[in-house]
């Protein structure tokens, strides 16, 4: 795992275009500027084209979207192929609404993404694994979460991230588990859209972008834990403002020294 990426990323400063959730676009805009990347987001069709060019990645976030915005995420996404620029797609609740897995399938047919960061109902419903996904929740389900990432990656040709208390990155054959984290991010909404803008912040300076999702997992994970770390009780506010803090304050030693992970060729 590549952590030393996170200097490169401050360096670069790269420009993350989001197309994003109403619901968390301010958490996902502080989340990665507070990192060192730089965001831009859009609901403008007429400008994709120049967002695109101009960015170092794009996120597409389906939480919230109207028939409008599918069809400016088509668009983008397709920008994004032909300009040959690192895209990530956060299908939110895609295993709990028909219509959404629909829309998702859909877009997954009309690009290529590189990366999928989704919870394992999302995931689960990508690989068309049987899963009990609940809202925007993982749910439940008694398969095998390596396995049911692996046949998203497999299935979508894509790097898939499938979030939880263990993080699991594949990319069909490669397995990482990244072991940091904490409660809180289940109390924090924004969270898992704010993970996957620093997936495409990472993406946006590391080419091989397996390596970029284990760094962005590990590194937003550790942080996450190293703020759970300094409270006293569950505080999802507290937690939330300390963690734009930690995302900026962190350095490569206090990253290495928190990271737990393993890779498994």
């Amino acid at each position: 795992m590549k952590l030393a990426a996170l200097e490169t990323l401050r360096q670069q400063n790269p420009i993350v275009f989001n197309i994003s959730n109403f619901v968390t676009v301010q958490d996902v805009a502080n989340g990665i500027n507070a990192l060192g990347a730089s965001p831009i987001m859009s609901e403008e069709i007429t400008e994709a084209e120049e967002m695109v060019q101009m960015a170092s990645a794009v996120v597409l976030n389906l939480g919230a979207f109207t028939e409008r915005q599918v069809a400016q995420i088509r668009r983008v996404g397709q920008l994004a192929n032909q300009y040959h620029k690192p895209l990530v797609i956060d299908p939110v609740a895609v295993g709990a609404v028909k219509y959404r897995k629909q829309v998702a399938t859909q877009l997954l047919a009309d690009f290529q993404v590189d990366i999928i960061r989704g919870n394992a109902g999302e995931i689960a419903a990508l690989a068309d694994v049987d899963w009990q996904a609940k809202g925007i929740d993982a749910g439940e389900g008694n398969q095998d979460l390596v396995a049911v990432a692996k046949a998203c990656a497999t299935k979508q040709h894509a790097i898939v991230i499938l979030s939880g208390p263990t993080d699991v990155i594949t990319d069909g054959k490669q397995v990482c588990k990244v072991f940091n984290g904490t409660p809180l991010f289940q109390l924090h909404v924004g969270s898992g859209d704010m993970l996957s803008s620093v997936v495409g912040a990472f993406a946006g300076v590391l080419p091989d972008y397996f390596e970029a999702a284990q760094t962005a997992c590990a590194t937003f994970a550790s942080a996450g834990e190293r703020v759970a770390a300094t409270l006293s009780a569950e505080q999802p506010g507290t937690f939330a403002a300390k963690l734009f803090d930690e995302l900026h304050l962190m350095t490569l030693q206090n990253l290495t020294e928190t990271a737990k992970f393993e890779v498994q060729p």
